[in-house]
């Protein structure tokens, strides 16, 4: 019983050690600049070790899958957490009302915590 109890814990305190490594989006800011073209400040979280794994970039992707815009991320931010960078100007499809922003890391690539935003 104590073995199964132990097993049942340890498991339970590994859960977080797995999620911890992919980048989670935690907000997104949208504002509408000329027809179909939007500027997006998009704030990361992810804890950066290296080069070898950081948070690398964000996309913006269309709700059927498609990525529409990519905001490439030169460096790691370790000692700025949470960070936000934006991307401008970018045109969309007249058809594309929402879309949602991940953030990927080189290690886990996608994964972390999406946001879905209804475009101004």
């Amino acid at each position: 019983m104590k073995q199964m109890l132990f097993a049942g814990l340890m498991s339970f305190l590994l859960i977080p050690l797995v999620w911890a490594g992919k980048a989670d989006v935690i907000n997104v800011q949208v504002k509408k600049v000329a027809k179909q073209t939007y500027n997006f400040a998009v704030t990361v979280r992810h804890k950066d070790e290296n080069w070898k794994h950081y948070a690398n970039r964000w996309e913006i992707v269309s709700l059927n899958g498609n990525i529409l815009a990519t905001r490439v991320l030169a460096h790691p931010h370790i000692h700025e957490q949470p960070f936000t960078r934006s991307l401008n100007n970018v045109k969309l499809p007249i058809r594309v009302k929402q879309v949602k922003i991940r953030a990927l890391d080189i290690k886990h690539k996608s994964g972390g915590k999406e946001i879905l935003v209804k475009l101004p």
